[in-house]
């Protein structure tokens, strides 16, 4: 069951979150080379072991916590399974759970997803969910509108730190008045900067409530040249920090010394520790106090 709702949406939880556990989000990613590091075998077996060790170490420590959906799809329905339990007992515990499934495509496909995702009576209900704009940013409406009704939150790609998304981010788009957005000062812009600035107005209103919107995008913290974040007013994810080189200071370059909605992401730093429950703990809290809220 998701921990929010009309009542507390995604962004007011997560700030709620950071605040007490500090700005994390960790990850759970049992690919193939990190499960053989761990004495794991690449089965359904393997994976549950993987799993309940992760959420064991990370329920009720951190604010966030991202599964990585692709490596419990490759099982089919038994992986599905594993995933489902791995997100009810991480909720159980308290914790927020964005799913990493980077979903995107149009019209009812979006809508079944934002179903499968983001419904609160769906087994794999999760408390945000990783999106996709590369069919166009308004062809995510309905997984917005699903979220708005749940209370749930999103993160939509913007600039992503792998080297191929440059190409396509960084590219220059022309808009005419009917595309551009409240907040944007130009006429053309990256379509990085179009995506956050569309994001930033569907914030819009929970900003005007909460104080904060539950509407986020993801930035690898290792990215140069970020896109322009100060009217976004939702959480911003960082994957890139800890193993990929990013650093603390990266972070507070991209959104802020004083940015509370920046959420590093580290994952393959973190679960290297494992697979001792202890060590795992252990280590997140030394990661933890670097990022307090």
């Amino acid at each position: 069951m998701s921990l929010c709702s009309s009542s507390k949406p995604f962004g007011l939880a997560l700030q709620e979150a950071c605040a007490k556990t500090g700005r994390l989000c960790v990850g759970i990613d049992p690919h193939t080379a990190l499960m053989q590091q761990w004495g794991l075998e690449w089965n359904v077996a393997g994976l549950r072991e993987f799993t309940q060790i992760c959420v064991e170490a990370f329920a009720g420590r951190v604010a966030l916590v991202k599964p990585q959906v692709a490596f419990f799809e490759c099982f089919g329905s038994q992986g599905f399974a594993i995933l489902e339990k791995a997100l009810a007992d991480l909720h159980d515990a308290g914790t927020l759970v964005v799913a990493d499934a980077k979903r995107g495509d149009i019209g009812s496909t979006n809508k079944g997803y934002a179903d499968a995702w983001l419904r609160d009576d769906s087994p794999l209900a999760c408390d945000a969910l990783t999106v996709s704009p590369y069919l166009g940013v308004a062809s995510l409406a309905p997984l917005f509108t699903a979220a708005q009704e749940s209370g749930k939150g999103l993160f939509v790609l913007a600039r992503t730190s792998n080297p191929e998304g440059a190409v396509i981010q960084n590219a220059v788009t022309s808009l005419d008045s009917d595309e551009r957005m409240e907040n944007s000062e130009t006429s053309s812009c990256s379509v990085a900067q179009y995506v956050v600035d569309y994001v930033s107005a569907c914030n819009a209103i929970e900003k005007e409530r909460w104080g904060i919107g539950s509407y986020g995008i993801v930035v690898g913290a290792t990215v140069q040249q970020p896109p322009l974040l100060e009217n976004l007013c939702g959480p911003v994810l960082l994957p890139g920090v800890g193993a990929q080189g990013a650093t603390k200071d990266d972070v507070d370059r991209i959104v802020g010394n004083k940015g509370t909605l920046g959420i590093p992401n580290i994952s393959r730093a973190l679960l290297e520790c494992g697979p001792s429950v202890e060590d795992l703990a252990t280590q997140l809290s030394k990661f933890n106090s670097e990022y307090l809220a």
